[in-house]
């Protein structure tokens, strides 16, 4: 494994399509970008700025997040999430997250992802699906 170091950046992007919109996906009533997309899109920033430097069979998977969603965006303009690694403690990682549309931030806030071994992983999801 790569040596995975605070300052670690990552971006992902979109352009707001119907689809991601809060009407369409049932969180609000509003033809603007939905607060679980814009969430979405910063765990792929994050996501990608760590998951090529793994070993074969690890993933990172998101298990905390401290959002806020502080403005709309419109259907037709493009979003940009950015990603920092800020702390790496053992397989926990923690992000600075922020979220940029056309004019202005729209979201900032911190994202923690865990690495795993995809087998166990998968592995103890197949035994809760026994129960």
């Amino acid at each position: 494994m790569a040596a995975i170091t605070p300052g670690l950046v990552g971006e992902a992007t979109l352009i707001v399509a119907e689809t991601h919109t809060a009407r369409h996906i049932g969180s609000g009533g509003v033809e603007v970008l939905a607060t679980p997309v814009m969430i979405s899109l910063m765990e792929d920033a994050a996501r990608s700025s760590v998951d090529s430097m793994l070993e074969q069979g690890q993933l990172s998977v998101g298990v905390n997040l401290n959002v806020s969603h502080v403005a709309a965006t419109p259907v037709g303009m493009r979003v940009i999430a950015r990603s920092e690694l800020v702390i790496v403690e053992g397989r926990r990682l923690t992000f600075k997250v922020e979220a940029y549309d056309e004019r202005e931030k729209i979201g900032e806030g911190t994202h923690v992802r865990a690495i795993i071994n995809l087998n166990r992983f998968m592995a103890r999801v197949a035994d809760k699906a026994k129960s």
